[in-house]
């Protein structure tokens, strides 16, 4: 089945692992968040040590280790993460606009500008806080 938004695994694993970790007291691996996900606790790991590279992580080796978050969950957007995973968002006009589009008003009216605006308004206005 087609979808208009497809958001990919790592910004989802970043996303739930940010609020998962963020809820805990203790330290959470990527074992356990493999579990509580049903993911690869390989792309788990790789996710997170992005999360740990931008700041809002860190990361503790050894039986009792696993992520901690370091950054106030009031702090972090759902966009802060998807752009540290996936890069910024670009809003872009329809590829038919100019010499390639033959007619006079726009079949799409400009839709995929206006849902990616409202997707990234969306997520900028989204903390990890809002989900604990």
């Amino acid at each position: 089945m087609a979808s208009i938004i497809n958001l990919s695994d790592a910004v989802s694993i970043g996303i739930h692992s940010m609020v998962i970790v963020a809820k805990s007291e203790n330290p959470v691996n990527a074992i356990q968040l493999s579990e509580m996900l049903h993911k690869s606790k390989h792309h788990i790991a790789k996710v997170m040590q992005r999360l740990v590279k931008v700041g809002y992580l860190d990361s503790f080796r050894g039986p009792t280790g696993g992520f901690t978050i370091i950054v106030d969950p009031a702090k972090i957007y759902l966009y802060d993460i998807y752009t540290a995973i996936e890069g910024e968002v670009h809003v872009k006009e329809c590829k038919g606009e100019g010499e390639l589009c033959p007619l006079d008003k726009c079949i799409y009216n400009n839709l995929a500008k206006k849902l990616t605006a409202e997707f990234v308004d969306y997520f900028k206005s989204q903390t990890i806080k809002d989900y604990m």
